[in-house]
């Protein structure tokens, strides 16, 4: 599948950020402020990791010959972070190539502009031009929160502390600002410090942020207890508050919108089987178990989601009202754009128990995106 999506992006969209599979035909899009090659830079550490050495030669000589990090346009903060800081980053790790730790540390200059606001709470768009933040709204929990891991890497090799400041400020923000029953909405004000409304989601908006938590707690090699503390914190508030069994029997953790329940379950959400599964060992030992089962639940609704679909490929979103269990309801959540958050905590639940279920559910996915995803020249959602 790799090979086959990268050799169709070779082809037809080299040098571009995707490729649109229908027309075969590169696209750029605005996301990343005039920045290209993000499928590119985003692939190097699995092209390397799979031994594509020759695939990963390719696109390490773009990256040092054409990546121009000198672009003038309105980036997503929180995309360019995860792909191409991420993607830099660990390139640099696993490798020791000089030229991924020369470009990350230039791009990471470009974006700490973002955080000069009144409270030190990033906005979500910067212009990578003038080196300031473009005008926006409210902050959003899941871009602002996803920043941690790559910044304190960018301190460690830069030997610049700024990095790390700019990111222990959200959470000593974060830590002083009152939570509604212990949750974290998921829009805040960059100026004024507050939660604008009262929207909790473990899905789309709120998703990585709990996920950085617990990968920086262990990250820090057990070291950083404040984000220990925090995750431990908002999954006790998050099962006190969302999490939910249907009349079925089938766990899922719902939206919370000021203290009304919407019985949903986005599929950006599944992440959550896997990530309250690498969470376990370290909360309260009584509640080691506990987690692992949860974790077990939640994994299991979101394959059920997948299994009760026509395709078998799961929904955008699944909901649970009407008589209706882990179903798109909703003609707007009936479709499948390659997420792979369910995929992601069947590789998790896998490597913590070796239940074969997780490895032949991963296996059943693999199928159905071939029978209804591929076409001519790579993936496209379906619908």
């Amino acid at each position: 599948m790799m090979k086959f999506a990268w050799d169709n992006y070779k082809r037809y969209a080299w040098g571009k950020n995707e490729l649109r599979p229908l027309t075969k035909n590169g696209h750029i899009g605005n996301m990343f402020g005039g920045l290209r090659g993000a499928s590119i830079v985003d692939s190097l550490d699995t092209l390397y990791i799979m031994g594509l050495m020759e695939e990963y030669e390719e696109a390490k000589e773009w990256i040092q010959d054409n990546l121009d990090l000198n672009s003038n346009g309105e980036a997503s903060l929180f995309e360019v972070n995860i792909r191409y800081v991420g993607g830099l980053l660990s390139a640099y790790y696993l490798t020791g190539a000089e030229i991924f730790k020369q470009k990350v540390l230039e791009l990471g200059e470009k974006l700490l502009p973002a955080f000069n606001t009144p409270t030190g709470i990033p906005r979500g768009v910067i212009n990578l031009g003038s080196w300031g933040w473009a005008s926006a709204g409210s902050s959003i929990l899941a871009e602002f929160g996803t920043l941690h891991l790559e910044f304190v890497h960018l301190s460690e090799l830069s030997r610049n502390p700024l990095f790390t400041e700019k990111v222990m400020n959200i959470r000593k923000l974060l830590n002083k600002i009152e939570k509604p029953h212990g949750l974290y909405p998921n829009f805040l004000s960059p100026v004024s410090g507050n939660w604008v409304q009262h929207h909790v989601s473990i899905g789309g908006l709120g998703d990585s942020f709990y996920e950085y938590l617990i990968k920086s707690f262990l990250m820090s090699d057990k070291m950083d207890q404040e984000a220990q503390k925090m995750y431990y914190s908002a999954m006790e508030a998050i099962e006190a508050n969302l999490v939910q069994k249907s009349p079925g029997g089938l766990t899922y953790v719902a939206e919370w919108r000021g203290g009304i329940l919407d019985h949903k379950m986005g599929h950006l959400a599944c992440f959550s089987g896997g990530m309250i599964g690498i969470g376990a060992d370290d909360g309260p030992a009584e509640q080691k178990q506990h987690y692992l089962d949860l974790a077990a639940e939640i994994t299991h609704t979101c394959h059920e989601s997948y299994s009760r679909s026509a395709t078998k490929l799961g929904p955008e979103a699944f909901r649970f009202d009407a008589g209706a269990e882990a179903t798109a309801t909703r003609l707007s959540d009936r479709y499948y754009i390659l997420r792979p958050e369910v995929i992601e905590s069947y590789m998790y639940m896998w490597r913590l128990t070796h239940d074969p279920k997780y490895r032949e559910w991963g296996w059943e996915a693999v199928e159905v995106r071939e029978t209804y995803c591929t076409c001519n020249s790579t993936f496209q959602l379906y619908i």
